[in-house]
């Protein structure tokens, strides 16, 4: 299940931008210097709390509903992750198209061709 996958990304994004934001491999993921991060661990932090909500949504639509009933839900949460893709590849770095975009995508395209 590709929702699944989605859902388990975005757990590691809230991890990865909450917790270990200021460490030696969140700076290494990032690019970062220690002074970067540090000025920017706030703003990280609440990144990786929506992270953890586009997360919680796409489990929570599996668990309560179900592939099929729960579909309109996964479609949302599919949707904005899409969205927060596209527009984090557009400002950011392209690469966040094929990390968070991309896979979304196939996660939406399973959930409606199926």
């Amino acid at each position: 299940m590709l929702f699944v996958v989605v859902a388990a990304h975005h757990l590691y994004f809230l991890v990865l931008e909450m917790f270990l934001w200021t460490t030696p491999f969140g700076r290494r993921t990032f690019g970062m210097t220690p002074d970067f991060a540090r000025s920017t661990r706030t703003l990280a932090a609440n990144q990786g709390l929506y992270n953890g909500f586009l997360a919680g949504g796409l489990l929570w639509a599996l668990v309560a509903y179900g592939v099929h009933t729960g579909r309109p839900i996964l479609t949302f949460f599919l949707a904005c992750v899409v969205i927060a893709g596209i527009f984090g590849g557009v400002t950011v770095s392209r690469r966040i198209l094929l990390v968070q975009a991309l896979p979304a995508i196939a996660a939406a395209a399973a959930l409606w061709l199926a």
